[in-house]
């Protein structure tokens, strides 16, 4: 099974980290959300979420993705965590997938990972930061192992990518039709 690690900073966009876990679990993917800090999490707008672990007691662990929620200043709070930093580079390096939407893909920027690579973001944010990545307007970008995505509009669309990346089209349309999406 597929373990995913989804770090949740005060201020992230809770609608994209929910909808991330939620999908995720759908596909009978294991999901561990860690705080930045102890205790609960309050979004960017009031949700409080409460995270599985803190994250200094998963840095350890083997995983297979990490996502990045957005949101702001949660998006600020990953770009500028070190051990973000750290486990980002540890997994691309491993070849995992590496993960962001909307805000988030500048914490993947920040630790050198979009350079040469097509990547997308909310509207502002990547297209307005240096370096030789290629910035895109499409809802999810997939350029080898780094996703990316713009935003709250297009969480479903992230989310079931991340399925299918980590359990195959069958699984991904599997978990779409018990959505009944139009």
């Amino acid at each position: 099974m597929s373990r995913v690690l989804i770090p949740l900073a005060p201020g992230c966009e809770e609608l994209e980290a929910v909808t991330v876990i939620d999908i995720l679990r759908r596909a009978g993917i294991s999901v561990t959300t860690a705080g930045l800090e102890l205790g609960p999490v309050r979004a960017s707008r009031g949700t409080v979420l409460l995270p599985d672990a803190e994250l200094d007691a998963v840095l350890g662990e083997l995983f297979d993705m990490i996502v990045l929620p957005g949101g702001m200043p949660g998006s600020e709070y990953l770009k500028n965590d070190a051990r973000v930093i750290v486990l980002l580079n540890r997994l691309a390096a491993a070849g995992k997938y590496v993960a962001a939407i909307c805000a988030a893909p500048m914490a993947l920027h920040a630790a050198g990972l979009l350079q040469g690579k097509n990547a997308t973001s909310f509207p502002g944010v990547l297209d307005q930061l240096p370096g030789s990545h290629q910035y895109c307007n499409e809802g999810v970008v997939v350029d080898g192992n780094i996703v990316t995505s713009r935003g709250p509009g297009t969480a479903m669309d992230f989310a079931l990518t991340l399925v299918e990346l980590l359990a195959g089209k069958a699984k991904r349309d599997q978990v779409e039709a018990g959505l009944e999406r139009c």
